[in-house]
């Protein structure tokens, strides 16, 4: 989605419903409309395939435009959510809102949101409605800028909440609708006695008539009413506690389920497995088999696109399918009562297994921003797939590897809160292989480093050692020792941290292992280096880094070796040189959603940026850097070698400013989010027109014990093995 603080429209992957033209309901947004601007809490109810997430969408945007001065407003899709656990985590991915430290994502929501005016819309609760109630009330009474628009089949039950049913289309927009989606099919319908009856069988439910729409291939309107007719009135007995509305659209949809060849109904069935949307090499491997071959599946899954009962819709990382919920849910019923869903969850949770190998591997190649794209789009199919791990204890193993894994996707993608949360969970049991346990153990000790909590980081890299020296695992023992380096090099433990990271790398110099983290180690080798006054020696060895990494593609370890670099640069009086270098390592950092790497970067192009002469924009970019640094941890890690730049620019900013101007310059900088501080900080350049990198400053030459070039093997040369 565009960033939440600022006007605009979420713009990721929706329902499809909201993907078609937007018919009728003029009265009923206009009502909502204003319904928003005069409660801060406004629940839309309905029976499900009523059209509320289309209503709620077109409403929030249109309040948000209407603002003066704009605000703006998000929209978390929560169906595809099975925990309440995580009803948080996801609307802070959904905001598009990255946090590194160890507080929870409620709190983060109230430390970046506060001050801001915006409308949050929580989409598809009913299954989690206790979780989504607390929450909201929370939000609520600590950001008074916000409003909620919650959109499901039952209110939350909170006070002050503003209920706003929607009702089915009337007659004459029904009948709009439908010939408006028929034209979609290619088939036009004209407004006659026999399309006002099949919608007023189908009382008016925007989803009924879709679905009937998409028939009108195979079946005219006359034929389509006489056969559902007879489906109403074998259907008509449902369950009696349900209401009417309820057992229409279920009938509607049997009805179209009844339509369907059994190869679709098959299909429909072992799509439900799924967790938002997915790819065509997901459903060929997880819906092909016995019934449906996998050669089969692209074919079928035509059909149900002419149908509709699925949508196809475009991504970051290609394009990709999804089923309504209500759609979704059917299917799932009928694979519960084929005694599938078991079977099919296990080869769901296998294909992401694999998936997340495969992208742990291409992590460390030209494809590196494509496998960062393809596992934003993915997460929720990845939380159930670790769901299904975790359910079944003699499955531990399989969490313990599939959490590790994604080191990646917690590290380089900035979701560090979220990754930790799965790491202790698939370290709770004692059960599964040993080497799993090794990779999930040094991966949360990294991300506790990173999230600045120093004692469980040492717990759990000590236990990764201890255990991994015990099981004679020497890749366990060199991700270890390298990601306790990282630790005393964050605690200013300089003489330490050298010490164990070129150990680490002798290690892994040994066994052959070279990746994004074998490349990140010698960076930290370099910092190390640096701090201790030896920059020639920190120059060698990232430009060395910077070589592998463009022989690889790589640039997420990259981007830290610029750093490096531009510092050295600025040291040596080239402070135009440094600031193209930190140019392309903000370029990288913020493309990756990596925002330590970017909150480093603008810190040191602030120091650059004073010593070419421009306080002004320095302390900006200062303030700029300080609003972050509170979702990232401790400030500059709260080391002194790390705090030097700061002060270092601060002084000289303050010399030139004086203190009044210096502190308007920093609140005028804490103004700015994160992509308006990375916008700010590359505004001489547009998007993609960066300039050439600066030349290697000298020759690579050799630095040392485990310091010689790297040989590039084909075998064990892109994932981290420890797993």
């Amino acid at each position: 989605m565009r960033d939440p603080h600022g006007p605009g429209p979420w713009t990721g992957g929706v329902p499809p419903l909201e993907l078609t033209a937007f018919v009728g309901r003029s009265a009923e947004l206009a009502e909502l409309t204003a319904a928003l601007g005069r409660a801060r809490l406004v629940t839309v109810t309905g029976v499900g395939g009523v059209g509320k997430s289309r209503l709620a969408v077109r409403a929030a945007a249109r309040w948000a435009a209407g603002e003066p001065g704009g605000a703006g407003w998000g929209r978390v899709e929560l169906a595809e959510v099975r925990d309440p656990q995580f009803v948080e985590y996801a609307v802070v991915e959904a905001l598009g809102l990255t946090d590194h430290t160890t507080r929870l994502p409620r709190e983060t929501l109230l430390a970046q949101l506060a001050d801001r005016r915006m409308l949050l819309v929580l989409d598809g609760f009913e299954h989690l409605a206790d979780a989504c109630a607390h929450l909201v009330a929370r939000l609520l009474r600590g950001l008074p800028g916000l409003r909620v628009l919650t959109v499901g089949r039952r209110p939350l039950g909170l006070a002050g909440e503003r209920l706003f049913p929607l009702a089915p289309l009337g007659p004459d927009e029904a009948v709009e609708l439908f010939a408006d989606r028929a034209r979609a099919h290619g088939v036009p319908v004209a407004d006659g006695p026999e399309v006002r009856e099949l919608c007023r069988r189908l009382e008016g439910i925007p989803l009924a008539l879709e679905l009937a729409a998409g028939r009108l291939r195979a079946l005219s309107p006359a034929q389509l009413l006489h056969r559902l007719g007879d489906r109403f009135r074998l259907l008509t007995g449902g369950a009696r506690d349900a209401l009417p509305r309820h057992r229409t659209l279920r009938t509607a949809i049997g009805w179209s389920h009844e339509l369907c060849t059994p190869a679709e109904r098959l299909l429909w069935a072992r799509l439900s497995v799924f967790a938002g949307s997915f790819d065509l090499e997901a459903a060929e491997y997880v819906c092909g088999g016995t019934g449906l071959p996998a050669e089969d599946v692209l074919d079928v899954l035509s059909e149900l696109l002419a149908q509709s009962v699925v949508a196809r819709e475009e991504t970051p990382a290609g394009p990709r399918y999804r089923m309504l919920d209500t759609v979704r849910e059917y299917g799932a019923e009928w694979l519960a009562a084929a005694g599938d869903a078991d079977r099919l969850r296990r080869r769901h949770r296998d294909w992401y297994l694999g998936l997340a190998a495969w992208c742990e591997l291409e992590w460390f190649t030209p494809r590196q921003r494509e496998v960062a794209a393809r596992v934003d789009v993915e997460l929720p199919n990845l939380r159930a797939a670790l769901e299904c791990c975790l359910a079944e204890p003699d499955e531990a193993h399989l969490g313990q590897h599939l959490a590790g894994s994604l080191w990646f996707c917690w590290v380089g993608c900035g979701r560090l809160s979220e990754g930790r949360r799965w790491l202790e969970r698939a370290l709770e049991p004692e059960s599964g292989y040993e080497r799993a346990r090794l990779k999930a153990l040094w991966v949360l000790g990294y991300v506790a480093v990173l999230q600045g909590d120093t004692g469980p980081a040492l717990r759990a890299l000590r236990a990764c050692r201890e255990r991994a020296e015990r099981a004679g695992d020497p890749v366990a023992v060199a991700y270890a020792e390298h990601r306790t380096g990282c630790l005393a090099l964050v605690t200013d433990d300089m003489a330490g941290a050298e010490t164990l990271l070129r150990s680490a790398q002798e290690r892994y110099r040994a066994i052959g292992e070279l990746n994004s983290n074998v490349l990140m180690g010698r960076v930290e080798l370099a910092m190390a280096r640096a701090f201790q006054g030896d920059l020639p020696g920190a120059v060698r060895l990232c430009e060395e880094v910077r070589r592998v990494c463009e022989d690889h593609g790589e640039r997420w370890a990259r981007s830290y070796a610029l750093y490096v670099l531009a510092y050295a640069a600025w040291s040596d009086g080239d402070p135009a040189g440094a600031r193209e270098l930190l140019a392309h390592a903000l370029a990288d950092a913020h493309a990756f959603r990596d925002l330590l790497g970017s909150v480093l970067v603008l810190e040191l192009l602030a120091l650059v940026t004073v010593a070419q002469g421009d306080p002004v924009e320095a302390a900006v970019l200062q303030g700029a850097a300080g609003r972050l640094w509170p979702s990232v941890g401790l400030p500059l890690f709260g080391s002194a070698y790390y705090n030097a730049p700061h002060e270092r620019c601060e002084a000289a900013a303050r010399r030139a400013l004086g203190d009044a101007r210096y502190a308007e310059c920093v609140r005028a900088g804490a103004g700015l989010d994160r992509e308006a501080a990375v916008a700010r900080a590359l505004r001489q350049r547009k998007p993609g027109a960066l300039g050439a990198l600066p030349a290697p400053r000298g020759p690579v030459t050799d630095t040392g014990p485990g310091q010689r070039e790297p040989a590039a093997s084909p075998t064990r040369k892109g994932g981290e093995t420890a797993g």
